[in-house]
């Protein structure tokens, strides 16, 4: 998938809209609370070590994909969105920061296929959704 793919993918939810918190990375919410982390057009985790990564992707992938991910509530707890890590080691990492409360970083491109990419996106916004005081949920 492509970041405009999965950008698109989550923007499809209800209520769902996207907002740039902090300059350059866009994120994408549901009732105010973020349910997607896209960053900026280097990825989620963008910076000197995501531009890196990014020139260091393989040859048989797209350009459009390299240093393609995206944030994702992937558990309830550290343990649940520690299986992400266990079945894709090289295509899934332990988010900054927020890590410890079950969100991953998810890269596109790689051993994740995109069905499994968009079911993720769907579990983070349910996740998210759930959590909104009912007045607020679309």
């Amino acid at each position: 998938m492509t970041r405009d793919e999965l950008l698109a993918y989550c923007m499809a939810k209800p209520g769902a809209w996207q907002d740039e918190p902090w300059e350059g990375d866009v994120v994408v919410k549901v009732g105010g609370k973020i349910f997607a982390f896209l960053g900026s057009e280097a990825g989620p985790e963008a910076g000197p070590e995501a531009e890196a990564q990014a020139g260091s992707q393989p040859e048989s992938q797209p350009e459009s994909q390299a240093g393609v991910a995206v944030g994702l509530k992937c558990g309830r707890n550290r343990e649940v969105a520690d299986e992400w890590l266990a079945r894709y080691p090289d295509d899934a990492s332990v988010m900054a920061y927020i890590g410890r409360a079950g969100w991953n970083t998810l890269r596109a491109g790689g051993a994740i296929p995109d069905d499994e990419l968009r079911e993720a996106i769907d579990a983070s916004y349910d996740a998210v959704v759930s959590k909104l005081p009912k007045k607020e949920r679309p």
